[in-house]
Order: C-alpha cells, then structure tokens, then sequence
C-alpha cells in the first residue's frame, strides 16, 4: 500500500448546492445595530482622547512645570568654611612610607654562567634493534640521533641521545618536537 502525505495535502473543497449559492448572491451582508453602536463608540472615545490631549498641550497651566524648593537651613559662615575645607589627615602608624622615600636600590652585576654542553637522552634498551627503532621513530621527527653502547654491571645497554646542545633552551625545543611526534620520555642531562 503506498504511503500518503497528508499533512502537506490540500483539503478537498466541498461542492455547494446551487440553492445556496443564489440565496448568498441575492443577500448583501448587513450590519447589526448591535456592531453600528459599537463601532460609533469606539470612534467617539478616541475623538475624546484626542481632544484630551489637545487640550493638555495647549492649556496655559501645564506649560510651566511645578518646581518645589528644597527647605534650606539658615547657616552661618563659620560652617560654611568648616564644610569646604578638607580634614587633617590621620597619623601614619607604620614607616615604610618614609623608609621607601630614602631607599636606595642596589643593583649587582650578575653574569650568566653557561652549564656546558647538554645531551638529550631519550631512550636505553638492552638490545640495539629496539634502540635503531627508537632512532628511527627520531629521524621521522626530523632529528638525528646517536645510539651510544654502554656497558656496566648489568651488561651492555645501547644508549639513544641527541646532542652535543650549546644551551639548554636548544635541547628543550627538541624535546618538545619529539613529544609532539610520541617520542616521549626524554631527559636532557649534562655532557659528560
């Protein structure tokens, strides 16, 4: 069964008799008394409001508006100037003011002291594949990484680092390229 709108369907119109159609033809419509008075009303109170509003702008007594004077106080002199002269100011209960006024400010001569050369070490492994991995995951960032053999009391460990780095600011940019390509847990350390 096909489906049917019928929200969007215009309803069908209704046939009329043809007997109805000549009494409606022959009658003009008519207006009772009951809508004439009304009607006639509506048009008399608005006639007033007008009026009313006429009258108001033109009537002599509303042109000035009322204007009531405060009641003054009879005052004399003496405290009119005690009004417009400021009070004494409060007495200070602390000196600091007085001790910032003398104050002098000493300035030393302070020089940076470069730490040496960093290194960034980003990863140790117990087996060199998984460390040419790790170096690999570094020259996808752009960076070239050195893998360093290191052999201790626990066997040899190959060591992944970036660097030699002049400043310490240089390596941290480095570092957060690697984290913004997954290549987290980087330490940047002293070269030694």
């Amino acid at each position: 069964m096909p489906n049917h709108d019928y929200i969007s369907r215009t309803p069908a119109k209704k046939k009329k008799n043809s007997r109805a159609k000549k009494k409606t033809a022959n009658q003009a419509p008519a207006f009772s008394t009951k809508n004439k008075a009304i009607s006639v009303l509506v048009v008399l109170l608005l006639a007033a409001f007008a009026y009313g509003l006429w009258a108001l702008k033109h009537n002599p007594e509303t042109k000035n508006p009322i204007v009531t004077t405060p009641a003054v106080k009879a005052s004399t002199s003496k405290t009119l100037e005690k009004s417009k002269s400021l009070p004494k100011p409060p007495k200070e209960k602390w000196t600091y003011v007085k001790d910032l006024e003398n104050k002098e400010v000493e300035v030393g001569k302070y020089e940076v002291q470069q730490g040496g050369p960093y290194k960034m070490q980003c990863g140790s492994f117990k087996t060199q594949k998984q460390a040419e991995v790790l170096k690999a995951r570094i020259a996808f960032a752009g960076l070239e990484a050195v893998i360093q053999p290191s052999t201790g009391k626990n066997g040899t460990w190959y060591k992944v680092a970036l660097g030699p780095y002049a400043k310490k600011r240089d390596a941290e940019k480095d570092k957060h390229k690697l984290k913004r390509n997954n290549v987290n847990y980087c330490q940047i350390w002293l070269w030694k």
